[in-house]
């Protein structure tokens, strides 16, 4: 009997709108036996021929510094019941890590990244997209704290990078996007009753 292909959905939204709340909190509620995550962030390009200085100066918000086709191939390896070697990055150093992170097939699969929903070839492979729609000084001040808590950064260098490349970048693709959305989020991961109806509608799904 041929296994069921898993419900993909995908998550985008600006960075700081509460995507990882959201989708942290549908993982400890649903397990990591019927849902596994996959996130934008990890297939940035790995650049080892620039200095940390070049590296620190790519337009991280823009898609081409993100490798989307290799990610749209283990999705598709996902799909057809395959594990796959997701890649580790180190956001410190702005390269790749020599690691990788096993992901196996779930019944549902999250799709997370502020550009997953800019990318034709993701959006086909989605069942339902979501949109987290947060106010910009809310999603600058969440930015800000995660870069400062996990990142390495400080607040200087994320105040000029959101000012040259988040902020524009943020209003040329990824707010577009959100005319995609089958659901919009209001609030982000704060917006309880919302993802308690993700949630709800998820657990409705058979298990595998």
């Amino acid at each position: 009997m041929a296994t069921a292909k898993p419900f993909v959905m995908g998550i985008g939204g600006g960075s700081g709108s509460g995507k990882s709340t959201i989708v942290q909190e549908l993982k400890e509620k649903l397990g990591p036996q019927k849902m596994a995550v996959i996130h934008h962030d990890s297939y940035y390009r790995h650049r080892p021929e620039l200095t940390i200085e070049e590296r620190h100066k790519i337009n991280f918000d823009h898609p081409d510094s993100l490798e989307t086709q290799l990610m749209v191939e283990q999705i598709k390896q996902l799909i057809s019941g395959k594990s796959v070697e997701v890649p580790i990055y180190d956001f410190a150093l702005h390269l790749r890590s020599s690691e990788t992170t096993k992901v196996e097939p779930c019944p549902i699969l999250i799709v997370d990244g502020i550009l997953v929903l800019n990318d034709s070839q993701l959006r086909e492979m989605m069942n339902l997209i979501v949109f987290v729609d947060v106010p910009p000084d809310l999603r600058f001040i969440r930015r800000l704290e995660r870069d400062l808590c996990e990142r390495g950064r400080n607040v200087d260098s994320v105040t000029k990078q959101y000012l040259a490349s988040v902020r524009p970048m943020h209003e040329k693709f990824v707010e577009p996007s959100k005319s995609y959305a089958d659901i919009l989020i209001p609030g982000g991961g704060h917006n309880l009753q919302a993802v308690k109806l993700l949630l709800a509608l998820l657990q409705t799904l058979p298990a595998k």
